[in-house]
């Protein structure tokens, strides 16, 4: 099986920081989709969609591989997009407006557990169409820590919460806004490492560096898989 080029289909920084980190050769390319949930919709099924246009979005564009990729293009392109919603009470938290809405949502998610989806969906083109699809959702439950209003407060200040779903950083360094966290931190952070690998393997594509190299150097929390591995051990009686 040939390994397809990848493209990344968002141009979110901490995307790509994983990419990076994980050692995965890709390019990247804005979707720019109408991220709207429709009518109805549940969190999980708002990113699952989104995650799946913005792949296929990103994979139409892609008729003439020689325009976007280089001289000499693959046979085969595999396009991945991703989607992340903050969700509290069924309702998803989208990026604050403007300071006073993410003081709003900051001071709802106080001292209490959420939920964050993230999807992520693979969509492999040829020259002659689309050839594959698959996706995978990953939700992690989050409970924040009980900060005053006047870390509230400076935390805006900074602007930082003003490009995040919920208004928050997990791996924010002086707010520290989380408590604990159930699954996947780098989910949180908008892309689950671990799912990723997953999925990019089902398609011959390999990262050079595992979730437990990268994801705690970039989310500042333990990675989900060496949870995995403590507890199977801890259920073993092993010590590693």
């Amino acid at each position: 099986m040939n390994t397809p080029k990848v493209i990344l289909a968002s141009n979110s920084p901490r995307r790509q920081q994983f990419f990076h980190a994980l050692g995965i050769p890709f390019l990247a390319e804005s979707a720019d989709v109408d991220e709207s949930p429709a009518p109805n919709e549940s969190p999980a099924q708002v990113v699952e969609r989104l995650a799946l246009a913005k792949a296929l979005t990103v994979g139409s564009r892609l008729a003439s591989f020689s325009d976007t990729i280089d001289a000499d293009p693959p046979e085969e392109v595999l396009v991945i997009g991703a989607d992340t919603v903050v969700a509290i009470d069924g309702e998803v938290l989208g990026k604050p407006a403007g300071a006073g809405e993410a003081h709003a949502m900051l001071t709802r998610l106080r001292a209490r557990p959420h939920q964050v989806h993230t999807a992520i969906a693979a969509v492999l083109r040829t020259e002659e169409g689309l050839k594959r699809t698959r996706s995978l959702l990953n939700t992690t439950t989050v409970e924040m820590r009980p900060y005053s209003d006047g870390e509230i407060a400076a935390y805006v200040a900074t602007g930082d919460p003003l490009d995040k779903a919920g208004a928050y950083a997990v791996q924010h360094q002086r707010f520290h806004p989380v408590e604990s966290v159930s699954g996947c931190p780098a989910g949180v952070m908008g892309l689950p490492a671990a799912d990723l690998i997953r999925l990019l393997s089902e398609f011959n594509v390999t990262a050079a560096r595992s979730p437990l190299q990268v994801c705690p150097a970039l989310t500042g929390l333990q990675c989900c898989q060496r949870q995995a591995v403590d507890s199977h051990c801890h259920r073993q009686g092993c010590v590693c």
